[in-house]
């Protein structure tokens, strides 16, 4: 048995060498049966307690490989972006509605919801804002969220009484322990300014928000959450490590469309995965074709029927 892809992870490092140092004593227990015959059936008692010791080492350290594993394909902490799509003000008051849809199911789950950045409009929507999650299964439960969300209502600035649609989109991105990408320093391009507040009364005096552009992919990255430069500029590098990651997923999913027709959707974020109507009560979902009720309760967080629905599939 090849011991060393044990040894080579941290978790079960240690684990490996107790397997060793009853690799050794079993070699001697096994010297001992055959230099002493009245030695023989002790040293092979021995040998049968070493063996089932060493059995549940092995069972120990492939039960942490794979949750390893698990953990490496379905991260427990994840950034969430919402953007305002077409409809204007109402599509940035929508995009503030799913935020706090999400927020309030993260609650639910017991999670951590932590705003990194947002952009207000006049109405104090949300033009675009990420979140970063943290709690378990949250990846696993979320990851289909991706896509465009459409809403059909009136709004309460619409004296006619006509119904608006309005769109906003959603990308959800695995934050990983160990990045699969490469971002070089000369890549980055580093900016500071203070964190904004209301009406400049809360305005920071210390340059603590960061813009970060990766120049090669020319993705830019705001972080204005910590009051720190240093781990506004962490986290702001963990987004953009995040980002380039899903990027080469996309090209590789791209690449092979035909094995992902059994999956549910494509994870484009230009996808229309669902639409809420206000006026008829009802959350539908066009990639299984399905609809929920109660569209108060929904945007309370109470989205687990949906969310469950797809783990089934």
């Amino acid at each position: 048995m090849d011991i060393n892809i044990y040894k080579e992870n941290p978790k079960t490092q240690f684990l490996a060498q107790e397997h060793e140092r009853l690799e050794r004593a079993k070699a001697d227990a096994l010297q001992t049966a055959e230099a002493d015959e009245m030695l023989k059936e002790l040293a092979q008692e021995e040998l049968k307690e070493i063996e089932e010791q060493q059995d549940a080492l092995i069972k120990q350290m492939d039960e942490i490989l794979a949750k390893d594993k698990e953990e490496e394909e379905f991260p427990n902490e994840i950034i969430l972006e919402v953007r305002a799509g077409a409809g204007g003000e109402e599509a940035a008051i929508f995009a503030r509605n799913l935020s706090e849809m999400y927020e309030k199911y993260a609650e639910k789950n017991g999670w951590s919801f932590h705003r990194l950045d947002e952009s207000l409009s006049a109405m104090d929507g949300y033009k675009e804002a990420s979140f970063e999650i943290k709690g378990q299964e949250v990846y696993k439960k979320l990851r289909y969220e991706t896509g465009v969300h459409r809403i059909q209502r009136i709004p309460a600035t619409e004296k006619s009484g006509r119904v608006h649609t309005s769109t906003a989109s959603v990308a959800v991105l695995p934050v990983r322990k160990t990045s699969h990408v490469e971002i070089s320093p000369a890549d980055l391009e580093i900016t500071f300014s203070r964190s904004g507040g209301a009406g400049g009364q809360n305005v920071n005096k210390v340059e603590t928000a960061v813009r970060l552009l990766h120049k090669p992919s020319g993705l830019v990255v705001r972080c204005t959450s910590e009051r720190s430069q240093q781990k506004n500029r962490e986290r702001a590098l963990s987004i953009i490590a995040a980002k380039l990651e899903e990027m080469e997923r996309e090209k590789a999913d791209k690449e092979h469309a035909a094995e992902r027709k059994s999956q549910i959707g494509t994870g484009d974020r230009s996808e229309k995965i669902r639409t809420y109507n206000i006026l008829q009560d009802r959350v539908t979902d066009h990639r299984i074709k399905e609809s929920w009720h109660g569209i108060e309760r929904i945007f309370a967080g109470d989205i687990e029927p949906i969310i469950s629905r797809f783990a089934q599939g």
